[in-house]
């Protein structure tokens, strides 16, 4: 009988209980992601292994040469190494291998041999895979407590295609990343974008059969998952998506592209290293390589090392204090220029900063490559409680006539439900902000209320009216009701300097007339 989602979830959770003698929650996931996919190559692999024996009923006829031909050119894809040879056996870095030596000391050491060994074996697929693996020493997790986690994880039944479904496969891998991510805060959720936000950018960006989709920033990947997981609701192809995703850490990197073969998807590649200092996809002449689709969370206001001559850098260099343009401007100099389309989640600084990030902003605008911008309510994210926005851009020729020079302004800040660490957009939420980003709006003064109280705001607003306010791109500005959510310390900072400032201006004022009419006794 095929395994229910609720019962995988359960005792890989479980599993990962085991872990709370030995390290912080914020810790599990280096440790259950590699152990769940090993446990999953190996159910795979001997899945296929018993239909290749009972299929080729000679196969003992056959040299070891022929039969690993035949097994791997019809039945596997991927290989599990032999790691030990010897007269009366031959171990492979299996999952029930190891089982059978759980209790005998080296246990992580052992582990950890297999796990490298079928790196190797299969290095286009595999290649730094697993990461690090500080694990496997015995000083960071004892034996006993690993052998206790892959016991009550063996529990979990055999993790292939005849036994469940990659639906369920995957949807028990985005379950433990999201449950981390609750349980940890900060540090596991660096990398995991809650699920209803990456829905909204990709329905947004609506990516179609065969197209290419790339993440700069891809985390653990949920946003290249949830393209071709769109696709398939839609009853169309998503196996079709040709998948990038870029990651500077390489542990990181490693839990999505287990996160995508768990998804049943094996069109893609993820490449490890600083996008903004190395992009690692690039065309012949060393030009950043175009995407069709090109989506990021990336961290916010992270400190940088500018560029000193790079030719991404449209309208400027964004200021070592904040990398947040320069993701913007890698993410255009990514875009297809036919018909790519990118979409960016940033605090809402961008809008209104000045000075360099200005001056960027400006030549965007002018080139009429941004197309909407979609306030979101605060405290959205597990490592930040800021309010965040979405930014869409499209090369002006690929933009609808009704959307050229102009933006789409979306206030959803009031749309969201409290959750036990954090506010969430529901189903509905994510619904209404699509149906307000597809409708049409002519360009005027005053926004379309969709929803009344606790619905969205909705207005277009012309290139003129965005100049004529210094190319400012504040919500606030354009939608009044936003300006209250809109306020950061940034924000409050300004007003309470310009102020103090006009307090200052009317104070020598006064001075300066009580003076001039001989009356003492006032000083500042």
């Amino acid at each position: 009988m095929a395994v229910t989602q609720q019962e995988i979830e359960n005792r890989l959770w479980a599993a990962a209980d085991e872990l709370r003698v030995a390290m912080p929650e914020a810790q599990y996931s280096s440790v259950i992601f590699p152990l769940m996919f090993w446990k999953y190559l190996s159910d795979t692999w001997d899945h296929e292994h018993q239909k290749f024996l009972v299929e080729n009923q000679g196969w003992d006829s056959l040299t070891v040469e022929e039969a690993h031909q035949i097994e791997y050119r019809d039945y596997q894809s991927f290989e599990i190494p032999l790691v030990l040879r010897g007269t009366d056996q031959e171990r492979r870095a299996s999952w029930s291998t190891h089982l059978a030596t759980i209790t005998q000391p080296g246990l992580g050491q052992r582990v950890r041999t297999s796990l490298r060994a079928i790196e190797t074996a299969n290095p286009d697929k595999f290649s730094r895979l697993f990461g690090n693996m500080p694990w496997t020493s015995e000083e960071v997790l004892p034996g006993d407590v690993l052998a206790a986690v892959m016991q009550v994880m063996n529990r979990v039944p055999k993790m292939h295609e005849g036994n469940m479904s990659y639906d369920v496969l995957g949807g028990a891998y985005e379950y433990l990343l999201k449950r981390f991510s609750d349980g940890s805060g900060t540090r596991a959720g660096q990398f995991f974008t809650p699920r209803e936000v990456v829905e909204l950018i990709i329905e947004i960006l609506n990516p179609q059969n065969y197209e290419s989709v790339y993440d700069p920033t891809c985390g653990s990947g949920g946003m290249l998952i949830a393209s071709a997981g769109l696709l398939k609701a839609r009853g169309k192809r998503g196996y079709t998506l040709s998948l990038y995703g870029q990651e500077a850490v390489g542990d990181t990197a490693g839990v999505a592209r287990m996160n995508l073969f768990m998804h049943n998807l094996t069109q893609f590649k993820i490449e490890v290293g600083d996008t903004l200092k190395d992009p690692r996809f690039k065309k012949p002449d060393g030009s950043v390589r175009q995407f069709d689709v090109v989506v990021a969370n990336p961290p916010y206001s992270q400190k940088w090392k500018p560029w000193s001559n790079d030719p991404r850098a449209l309208g400027g260099v964004a200021p070592q204090s904040s990398a947040d343009w320069a993701f913007v401007q890698h993410m255009i100099a990514s875009m297809d220029p036919k018909k790519g389309r990118a979409g960016v989640v940033l605090p809402h600084g961008v809008l209104f900063r000045g000075g360099q990030e200005a001056a960027i902003r400006k030549r965007v605008l002018d080139d009429d490559l941004l197309e909407a911008v979609i306030g979101l309510p605060a405290n959205l994210f597990y490592s930040t409680g800021i309010p965040t926005c979405i930014l869409v851009f499209r090369a002006r020729e690929t933009k609808a006539e009704e959307r050229q020079n102009g933006v789409l302004f979306i206030d959803a800040s009031k749309r969201f439900t409290k959750a036990k660490n954090r506010n969430v957009l529901t189903d509905a939420d994510v619904a209404d902000v699509v149906t307000a980003y597809h409708s049409k709006f002519d360009a005027g003064n005053t926004p379309a209320d969709l929803g009344g109280d606790g619905g969205l705001a909705v207005r277009f607003v012309s290139t003129v009216e965005i100049v004529a306010n210094g190319y400012d791109l504040n919500i606030g500005r354009y939608i009044k009701q936003s300006a209250v959510e809109e306020e950061d310390l940034g924000t409050l900072i300004d007003a309470y300097n310009l102020a103090r400032a006009e307090r200052q201006r009317a104070e020598e004022h006064m001075l300066a007339v009580l003076a001039k009419a001989g009356i003492e006794g006032f000083d500042e």
